[in-house]
This record gives C-alpha cells, structure tokens and sequence, in this order.
C-alpha cells in the first residue's frame, strides 16, 4: 500500500523525529511522537486511528518505531520513510 492509499484511508501519520527536528519542519497534520518516547506513549499510541503512518528524517527511526509498536501489538503500522519522501508523496 502506498503513502498515498494510506492517507485516503485515513491514516494517523506519526513523525518519530525530536521535537527540535519537528518544529525545523513536518508534514502538515504529523503528530510528533519521538521514537525513544513511544514505549511510554503506547496507551496513546493505540488510541489513534489506525492504520499508522510513521515516518523520521531517513526512514530508519520509523522502521525501528513500526517494530516496537508492533512487539506491542499494534498490527496496522507503516513505515512512510524519510520527511522528503513523505513531501513528495504528498504532491
């Protein structure tokens, strides 16, 4: 499934990079989630619309944030790769 398939379906889109690196630039509507917070924010983390659409600045912190949510269970979780990639997915 695509970037693009995802958001019509409306996927929750994740951002997994620090708050510094989120306020430098973001997709609009991304929620910033840090991967090293996530194990303290699953309980959020499962609350949000499903499918998940994470992504970071190169696509390796989002594919180390798709495995830990789903050691935690959460099944529906994608790994959108880098913020350029997003952007461009998005045009």
């Amino acid at each position: 499934m695509t970037v693009k398939d995802l958001l019509k379906e409306g996927a929750t889109v994740i951002d997994v990079r620090s708050s510094w690196e989120f306020a430098d630039g973001h997709v609009d509507g991304a929620l910033n989630i840090p991967l090293d917070e996530i194990p303290q924010r699953i309980e959020e983390i499962k609350e949000l619309n499903s499918p998940l659409l994470l992504y970071c600045q190169s696509g390796n912190r989002s594919g180390m944030a798709c495995g830990i949510l789903q050691q935690f269970g959460i099944a529906k979780v994608h790994n959108g790769g880098g913020l350029a990639n997003m952007r461009i997915a998005l045009m």
